[in-house]
């Protein structure tokens, strides 16, 4: 038999225990779970950060370090177990028919050595190939992952690949030696949406083409649902729910899932009419998890006495494929029940024009250099005519891809760099060319910033409370230190977070908490414009929820003007008012919500719109997937910057798309579109997402 026949489960787990060992105490990070991978079939395994996913992955790859132990269970793969295995027979099955992706891709490439190099070892050392033979394998495989002219790629380092194409080249190392298991641990997190359903759909086409098993770990139901057949939902160290796709999602049976789905902003879901319900408590702590069912203390359902008396098995849910759930009151809940929808929000009306940009433009020069090819200096374009206007109250999204100049406008915005040419109004105030330092302690603390990574923001070695003082203190917020104490309470109860977390030091917090300590500095000075840079995607989907709530709870008591910048478009309809779509340093498309969430298009709205993953089995997408990478700012292309990767450009005559830049056209109600298409082809537009009857 060679190594890819085998008639029974790919990959077996059973009951599976795993605890770390430190100098205190046991840690127990995974019990009781078994899970079954049929051949040719993709398994998820979903669920927050800490619940044990990326445990039971390197549990599969015996890679659990010095301090981490297989306490019980078995892990079986082609039905021999991988737990009793020794060493030489582990190096035998890993990489050769067991292969790993990770998160990040350039943990996994060798820095110093072309990337031809490193694909040729895999079959030269497992399988023996001789050189030429592993290169033309390698050869194959970049084709494969559909990277252009494989030659070249091969002859590149590491460094001289976007990160779209170093997650390629680190999926074509996986596949080859065409392994029979395939394990992917979040192996899209660090891309961009467009780049992302690229990834997905080469992951898809690859799995069928070699006949490839996966394991498919993430916390995005959305992105599992396009990959996997079935899956498996984690909590706390326990798998809480497992079964096909169609029957987790339309029919879950157990409160955690449940909790997941109405804590994601699905289409249907608005913050005024039907807010998103966060999951109450937080995420317990390995050694601190409550006796019987691990998820009691957070779950609607919890019945005193019985959910707290004793560990809870997984039961079988009678007539599904293989469906089970980890709950004892699964028969008596109505799961069909719609949420209770506690508070509903009148529509903030917008108020005056607070923040005005006309004709924005913001340039770099880069210094000749011989090391990066001489000549002379060159200018890299970050934004280029950037013309918009925020009100008060109002929530506008700015969306695009990395590089698009969402950041770099942001930027200039908070006075961190001046413009190069064009207009900022802040209130009746000229900004652009005066740099944070010469800016008045009222413009610095009226505009403020929430960031991307809350772990970066605090100063590790101060309590949270003088961190949020100290800002008081910047603002000239209170005559005394009693007064600004005072301030930071109610900016502690105005996040919700407990006033003894004042007395906390940030590593005592958790991710969505530190967030929060990150809001209430930002309003430490009565700020009304509020740039809030991707200030969810690192934290879980159920804290995602509350922060987002909390952010439009306090926009809506300060009339705060919210600039939302994201790439994650779900987040941006439920919560923004008007959307900016951005696209190499150009404004494209510019509407309210409902305008740029339904046709007509820019065609890169439309390609990012078809790129986001929704976690819906109603959700009927229409596939645009975009060929290529963003093109450099340094080097952008002539006329349309969209052009090089637009599916319309046939529609427009003349090769005007790769002579002109587009005009701005406005169509019904404001939307505006620069976009050489005419009248008709936007008329012609479809949706593209479409919701199924039930």
């Amino acid at each position: 038999m060679t190594k890819w026949e085998y008639d029974g489960p790919i990959l077996e787990i059973e009951n599976l225990s795993i605890s770390f060992f430190t100098r205190l105490r046991e840690i127990p990070a995974v019990m009781d779970f078994s899970c079954t991978v049929q051949p040719g079939e993709a398994m998820g395994l979903v669920g927050e950060s800490g619940c044990g996913k990326s445990t039971v992955a390197l549990a599969v790859m015996r890679d659990l370090g010095k301090n981490g132990r297989i306490t019980g269970g078995t892990i079986k793969f082609k039905g021999r177990d991988l737990t009793t295995m020794g060493e030489e027979e582990l190096r035998d099955i890993r990489g050769s028919e067991i292969a790993m992706i990770y998160q990040e891709p350039m943990a996994s490439l060798n820095p110093a050595m072309r990337i031809g190099q490193q694909l040729m070892e895999v079959p030269m050392i497992h399988e023996g190939l001789g050189k030429e033979e592993a290169h033309k394998r390698a050869l194959e495989v970049v084709a494969d992952v559909r990277l252009p002219d494989p030659a070249r790629i091969l002859n590149s380092f590491p460094h001289q690949l976007s990160g779209g194409q170093q997650q390629r080249i680190v999926i074509a190392m996986a596949l080859m030696s065409k392994p029979a298991l395939l394990i992917l641990d979040e192996p899209t997190t660090a891309l961009d949406v467009t780049v992302e359903a690229a990834v997905v759909d080469l992951v898809k086409d690859l799995g069928k083409k070699y006949g490839t098993s996966m394991l498919f770990i993430s916390h995005n139901l959305g992105l599992v649902l396009e990959v996997c057949d079935r899956l498996c939902v984690m909590y706390s160290g326990e798998a809480v729910e497992t079964g096909s796709i169609v029957d987790v999602f339309n029919k879950m049976q157990h409160p955690y899932t449940q909790a997941l789905f109405r804590s994601i902003p699905l289409p249907g879901a608005d913050k005024n009419a039907r807010p998103l319900i966060a999951i109450p408590g937080n995420f317990p702590l390995p050694h601190e998890r409550p006796k019987g069912c691990n998820f009691g203390p957070r779950c609607n359902y919890f019945a005193d006495g019985r959910c707290n008396a004793a560990d809870i098995p997984m039961v079988p849910v009678p007539g599904d494929d293989r469906h089970e759930t980890r709950c004892i009151r699964v028969d008596e809940i109505d799961w069909a029940a719609k949420p209770v929808v506690e508070r509903k929000h009148e529509r903030t009306e917008p108020g005056r024009v607070v923040l005005k940009m006309d004709d924005l433009r913001k340039y770099y020069e880069v210094s000749a250099s011989s090391l990066f090819g001489g000549g002379d200096k060159r200018v890299v374009k970050a934004n280029e005519t950037l013309s918009f206007e925020a009100r008060e109250g109002e929530t506008l999204a700015i969306v695009g891809e990395s590089g698009c100049g969402k950041s770099t406008f942001a930027k200039v915005l908070m006075g961190l760099e001046t413009a190069t040419s064009g207009k900022i109004m802040l209130y009746d105030n000229e900004i652009q060319a005066t740099p944070i330092e010469s800016r008045s302690t009222d413009t610095v603390s009226g505009v403020q910033m929430v960031f991307q990574n809350p772990f970066d923001t605090l100063n590790p070695s101060m309590t949270v409370g003088r961190q949020i003082m100290r800002a008081l203190e910047i603002f000239g917020v209170g005559a005394s230190d009693a007064e600004r104490r005072a301030r930071m309470l109610e900016l502690l109860d105005l996040v919700k977070l407990p006033r003894a977390f004042a007395e906390r030091m940030p590593r005592q917090l958790s991710g969505g908490q530190k967030q929060r300590v990150g809001i209430a500095r930002a309003f430490a000075g009565g700020a009304k414009i509020v740039v809030a840079d991707e200030p969810v995607s690192a934290l879980d989907v159920s804290v995602q929820a509350a922060v987002t709530d909390l952010l439009m709870e306090i926009q809506r008591q300060n009339r705060t003007t919210l600039l939302f910048i994201s790439h994650d478009l779900s987040i941006v309809r439920y919560l923004s008012d008007r959307v900016m779509v951005m696209y190499l340093g150009h404004v494209v498309e510019l509407g309210t919500t409902d305008q740029v969430f339904s046709p007509p298009y820019h065609p890169y709205t439309e390609a990012l719109l078809s790129a986001v993953p929704i976690a819906d089995t109603h959700v009927q997408k229409k596939h645009i997937v975009l060929e290529g990478e963003i093109p450099s700012a340094m080097n952008p292309p002539p006329g349309c910057p969209f052009q090089t990767r637009c599916r319309w450009k046939s529609k427009v005559p003349g090769g005007l798309c790769e002579r002109e830049v587009p005009p701005v056209q406005v169509l019904a109600g404001g939307h505006q579109i620069k976009c050489h298409l005419s009248a008709e082809d936007f008329a012609s537009m479809e949706p593209v997402i479409k919701i199924a009857a039930e």
